[in-house]
Formats: structure tokens, C-alpha cells, sequence
């Protein structure tokens, strides 16, 4: 999938919500897009293991992770677990580990930074909800594009 989202942004503006510019860029590919699956969690990455362990079918996980600069929620181990099961790219609002291998992975992966600590394992969080953060509201099924200009979200498909 070629995505520009400086070009969606000049044929669609009026349809998408861009993401205020936080984001490094940490996986392999830097072009990304598809249907977005959420979770929020706090320093705890259970959901995340139980969501990158499920077919991905091109989708696109949204971790809503509060921001923290203290834990890291995706590391190379559940990176290649999304791999493997067919997720197009992870945006993190929180912090990610094991970066030079994710570098080397083909997914798609945003995040605010790098944390080498893992997180705790408390069963907590949601998932398939409503997050917010950098500006934009995040829903379960809307759209997601993001390249190296920055991460848009639409109401439906807008490349195929």
C-alpha cells in the first residue's frame, strides 16, 4: 500500500483528523495503513499480547498507554507476534522497547520514545474502545494512514 499522507490530506481534508506530530518512527516499514483496533492500558501490556496474538488482517493496533515514559508496552517479541499474524502497524502513545530489532521487522511501528523496561503483567486495561490523544479520537473500525509526514485518521477506506 503506497500511502502519502500529505497527499490524503490535499484530496480529503475535510474527512480526516491528523495527529498532532509526536511520533518516532520504530518498525521496519514506515508506510502504514488499515482498520484500527484499540486498547488503553497503563504500564500493564497483557491485552496487547492477547490482541497481537490474534489475526490482524491488515489492521492497525492503536495502544493508548497514558503517555508513560516509564514502561515499555511493545518489544520485539510481541512486534513479531503482529508480524506473524497479519497487523499492518502498532502506534503507541507510550514508549517501546527492543527498537534496533523492531527496526528490522516489516510492521509499521510509531511511538512517543524508548523505555528498556518491560511492563507489569496485571490482566488491566480495555480494549476495542474509544481512546483520545495528540488531538485525534481513535474508533475501533475508522481508518489509519501514517507515513513519515505523520499519522491521519479517516471515518473509511481511503486507499485501497
Amino acid at each position: 500500500m503506497d500511502i502519502r499522507t500529505a497527499d490524503l490530506c490535499d484530496q480529503f481534508s475535510d474527512e480526516l483528523d491528523i495527529c498532532e506530530p509526536l511520533f518516532g518512527d520504530f518498525g521496519g516499514q514506515i508506510q502504514f495503513g488499515g482498520p484500527i483496533a484499540t486498547i488503553k492500558c497503563f504500564e500493564d501490556n497483557s491485552l496487547v499480547r492477547e490482541l497481537t496474538a490474534e489475526a490482524g488482517n491488515g489492521r492497525v493496533l492503536v495502544i493508548d498507554a497514558g503517555g508513560s515514559m516509564r514502561r515499555a508496552v511493545v518489544g520485539d517479541m510481541l512486534a513479531q507476534k503482529a508480524v506473524d499474524n497479519g497487523w499492518a502497524g502498532i502506534v503507541v502513545y507510550g514508549c517501546v522497547r527492543d527498537s534496533a530489532a523492531l527496526a528490522d521487522m516489516p510492521i509499521g511501528v510509531k511511538a512517543l520514545g524508548t523505555h528498556p523496561m518491560k511492563t507489569d503483567k496485571r490482566g488491566e486495561g480495555q480494549r476495542d474502545i474509544v481512546v483520545r490523544f495528540g488531538g485525534v479520537t481513535f474508533r475501533p473500525g475508522d481508518w489509519l494512514y501514517a507515513d513519515e509526514d505523520g499519522v491521519i485518521v479517516a471515518r473509511r477506506a481511503l486507499v485501497k
